[in-house]
């Protein structure tokens, strides 16, 4: 369990690594479909190219939302913005004791396909990357 879990956030970072901001219209209509399908309600969406996949940034009320998806239309993993007060007691433990004085700058939730839950924790231009139960998996500078 723990190398999927490593070789998803991996495969996250790294594909993050090549991303490409793509305007709408080279989108293509499987992709938008996919994502209109969960997310209906949309308007204004930010497109990047990551190697074979897509990811589309937005907004739901006051929540920054990211979703990625691949080639076939199918999500991949889904990535929400939460509070630093959120995240499992485990990564803010570990955060204090590691990165003492550090200020959390972001936080969010990662759900991928098939459900595993990670969170990532922002500490100036480090990612921290924890699993479901806040136990810390690794580091990655951006």
């Amino acid at each position: 369990m723990k190398k999927l879990i490593l070789m998803t956030v991996a495969a996250m970072i790294t594909s993050l690594t090549f991303a490409q901001k793509t305007q709408d219209k080279n989108v293509p209509a499987i992709i938008k479909s996919a994502f209109k399908k969960q997310y209906p309600e949309t308007k204004e969406v930010k497109w990047e190219k990551e190697n074979e996949n897509y990811e589309a940034e937005f907004e739901v009320g006051e929540t920054d939302y990211s979703v990625l998806i691949d080639a076939s239309g199918n999500i991949i993993e889904t990535e929400i913005e939460i509070s630093s007060d959120a995240l499992p007691a485990n990564a803010k433990e570990y955060v204090s004791q590691n990165h003492a004085g550090q200020k959390i700058k972001e936080a969010a939730k990662i759900t991928d396909a098939k459900g595993t839950v990670t969170y990532e924790a922002e500490i100036k231009g480090t990612d921290l990357i924890f699993d479901s139960n806040g136990n810390f998996i690794k580091e990655v500078k951006e």
